[in-house]
């Protein structure tokens, strides 16, 4: 299941919800990286329902299949977004894979600057998508605080959250735990070859003859071996 995430690299936001033209919303503006045009990234996977050029070039995304929201709602959720330039290479029906950037900032409408307007909507995508408030202003049906609604991670710069507290997603990739020696195998010896034999007392010896064979003479003959200092040689 996806985990909504904010639809842009940098967080700057530099307008809350509820306040100035957002009055009975729960919008918020975000301006990216500088004054710029920075991209918008879907923030799940899903499915463009409705596209209105007559104004801000408004898009409505919603969501494939049921999201994890931050505050533990699972549901469809349906995203607006306003003031892109040009929204000519999307399509209703159309398709957005999560992280593909499919918008971007802009100034269409009524916007100083540029920036994306966004809201976020809990469940599909209903009747006209919006509705016009107390305040005279359109806002998304089923309007959710979007701090509840997006999920940040280490990808997410942030520049100006604006007060705003998002909650992370925790990298899931976990180190794996580094164990102690193991203290038998520490203890054994590594084998060298030049190192003494042990010294053995003449019992102990008699069997080591005894109980391994080195050579065996098939003739009576000069033989040589070559021994180095310290290596005893014994003969039954």
């Amino acid at each position: 299941m996806e985990k909504p995430l904010y639809p842009s690299p940098y967080m700057r936001i530099t307008q809350g919800y509820n306040m100035g033209s957002h009055k009975g919303s729960f919008a918020i503006d975000e301006a990216g990286s500088d004054t710029g045009i920075d991209n918008i990234l879907a923030p799940f996977t899903g499915v463009v329902r409705k596209i209105y050029t007559s104004d801000a070039n408004e898009v409505w995304l919603e969501s494939i299949d049921k999201v994890e929201y931050p505050d533990g709602t699972i549901d469809y959720m349906t995203i607006l977004f306003a003031h892109d330039n040009d929204v000519s290479n999307l399509y209703i029906g159309k398709v957005i894979k999560k992280g593909e950037v499919f918008y971007q900032e802009g100034t269409k409408g009524i916007a100083t600057g540029n920036h994306c307007h966004f809201e976020c909507g809990r469940g599909k995508f209903t009747g006209s998508g919006w509705y016009k408030n107390n305040y005279g202003t359109w806002v998304i049906n089923n309007g959710k605080d979007p701090t509840e609604c997006l999920w940040i991670d280490d990808s997410i710069k942030i520049l100006n959250s604006n007060g705003y507290t998002f909650k992370k997603i925790e990298s899931e990739n976990k180190e794996e735990p580094i164990l102690p020696p193991d203290n038998n195998e520490s203890e054994k010896e590594i084998p060298d070859d030049t190192k003494e034999p042990p010294v053995e007392d003449e019992k102990n010896k008699e069997e080591s003859i005894n109980s391994k064979l080195i050579f065996t003479c098939q003739k009576d003959d000069m033989y040589a071996i070559r021994l180095k200092k310290g290596q005893k040689l014994y003969l039954e």
